[in-house]
């Protein structure tokens, strides 16, 4: 390979590191700067002179942010629990087993991922309310319990696996049940990463429909807390950031845990033709 090329690749993946991961290294930095030093000194100033966690201490007295994390963890849990659960069983049942309509049930999930969630946003309340389930999280979890995109995720995985090794099972005589859990779904835990940190990121990040069907402070999730902070202390650029990076750091711990995990499962999961 020529020296010139790659350097030019370096370069270009630097400059993708620093769009990506620069905005948030500047947000932590923010959060650590002490209210005597300038946040908007020119030139700007990226490590701060006098680190201090005084701003998370802030954040904390500000507005019940642990409390707030709780309901998001719950929430986010239990849609990692539910999305795994439904759509490896959804896939399972779209990848391997054969029934009349299963092509159709295949387009209907395809269909659902073109759906725009504001266009249904309204339907989605009502029918929390008809079930008397508003202003519970329980109500934030049900519309994202299973994703479509999960389903096809999980079915394109399970179509990648070779069929000799289910038959081998089948003539051992073991039943749908015992093929799909000892043997199916142990083969494509890669793609059971990828959909736990989809599902995860989903509901932790999820803004617009907790703020819809949520009035209770009590049950807010982290997210629409975190609003308070940009409304009520909007001049105060190191109280914002430390709350950005409170609600970050879990995201990143989940990575970290399953990224091995995660590469892995972008092969298993990938667009069968």
């Amino acid at each position: 390979m020529p020296l010139w090329e790659l350097i030019l690749r370096y370069v270009l993946l630097l400059a993708v590191l620093a769009i990506s991961v620069g905005p948030f290294l500047w947000q932590l930095s923010t959060s650590l700067k002490g209210p005597h030093e300038n946040i908007f000194s020119s030139p700007p100033r990226f490590l701060p002179s006098s680190p201090t966690l005084h701003n998370y201490e802030r954040v904390a007295d500000t507005i019940p942010v642990w409390d707030y994390a709780l309901n998001s963890l719950k929430v986010s849990v239990a849609n990692v629990v539910t999305n795994c659960v439904g759509a490896s069983c959804a896939g399972y049942a779209l990848a391997r087993l054969r029934y009349r309509g299963r092509r159709a049930a295949t387009l209907v999930f395809i269909l659902a991922m073109l759906v725009p969630v504001e266009s249904i946003i309204i339907a989605q309340f009502t029918t929390m309310r008809d079930l008397e389930l508003n202003n519970t999280l329980i109500a934030v979890l049900l519309p994202a319990s299973v994703s479509s995109l999960n389903v096809l995720l999980m079915r394109n995985a399970f179509l990648n696996l070779p069929y000799e090794v289910e038959e081998a099972a089948f003539v051992d005589g073991a039943n749908v049940w015992q093929r799909f859990v000892r043997i199916a779904l142990p083969s494509v835990r890669g793609t059971l990463a990828v959909v736990a940190i989809f599902a995860f990121m989903g509901a932790w990040d999820d803004f617009l429909w907790p703020l819809i069907v949520l009035s209770d402070p009590d049950r807010f999730t982290l997210t629409i807390g975190l609003n308070y902070l940009h409304g009520t202390f909007a001049n105060d650029e190191r109280l914002v950031a430390a709350g950005t990076v409170i609600a970050v750091l879990p995201l990143i711990a989940l990575f970290a845990c399953l990224q091995r995990y995660f590469f892995r499962g972008v092969g298993e999961g990938a667009v069968k033709g």
